[in-house]
């Protein structure tokens, strides 16, 4: 199966790593040039959206930003490939949303939203079907992994003692404020009642080395607690390294036979 990147970051280079054998990565499209070396063997480095469909990919990983969602979204889907999409983030705008899913209904494909660093995200979903009375998620980092965001403006990330919860709002306001270490605010909300009703607390604790998520939900079909405590990817603390894996999980599942 043929594969295109678009980010080349920690995540991107980590799932790649646990390809299967018949899996090629084709192309990788980054904001600068990159050369051969820093490529997977054969890849081609796209410098944008145009050049795209000449790789003929079979699904396009998105893994660059919000702003990389919807163009490299719609050009994947024009040139016949589904779409993996992990800036989540960007379907806080619910425009966006709408737009990359019926151009996928329209084009017969399908956009795939992987869990990330979460666990429960399939029950959470199911659960929906009968009906859901809450949702509520709450998110402990280390505060490394809270610099440069708006944290650092909401409480003294350098000095705090004990667990520091400095925010709390639904998905949508987190994910629009928190777009790289809160995408998973938008899995959360998208598998359960929405990113207006979906509460999420943000907590920093200088006691934690993990990356941990609190996922909790309440309805019809009973009672949902998950905790998942996820060690931070070497290369970028803000990002779990569940991710990477659930990344890499999806796309090996293109070619499995069988998914689980």
């Amino acid at each position: 199966m043929r594969v295109a990147f678009v980010g080349w970051g920690a995540i991107s280079r980590a799932a790649a790593e646990l390809l299967h054998d018949d899996i090629k990565v084709v192309a990788v499209a980054t904001r600068r040039p990159r050369s051969a070396a820093e490529l997977p063997a054969g890849a081609q480095w796209l410098s944008s959206v145009d050049e795209l469909a000449g790789t003929a990919p079979a699904l396009v990983v998105e893994a660059a930003g919000r702003d990389a969602v919807v163009p490299w979204g719609l050009a994947a889907l024009a040139a016949g490939a589904d779409v993996a999409v992990s800036s989540v983030s960007a379907f806080a705008d619910p425009e966006q949303l709408t737009v990359l899913r019926q151009a996928a209904i329209n084009a017969g494909l399908r956009v795939h939203v992987h869990p990330g660093a979460l666990a429960g995200v399939e029950a959470l979903a199911a659960a929906r079907l009968l009906g859901l009375d809450e949702v509520n998620h709450r998110i402990v980092k280390p505060p490394a992994a809270w610099q440069g965001t708006p944290a650092v403006d909401l409480c003294n990330l350098n000095e705090i003692t004990e667990a520091t919860e400095f925010f709390s709002g639904s998905a949508a306001d987190t994910a629009r404020l928190f777009p790289q270490n809160a995408n998973v605010a938008m899995t959360t909300a998208l598998a359960g009642v929405g990113p207006d009703r979906t509460q999420i607390r943000l907590v920093a604790d200088p006691a934690s080395t993990r990356n941990r998520h609190e996922l909790s939900a309440r309805g019809a079909f009973g009672v949902l607690d998950v905790t998942v405590a996820n060690h931070p990817l070497p290369e970028n603390p803000k990002t779990s390294a569940l991710a990477a894996l659930s990344l890499a999980r999806l796309i090996n599942g293109q070619v499995a036979g069988l998914s689980i």
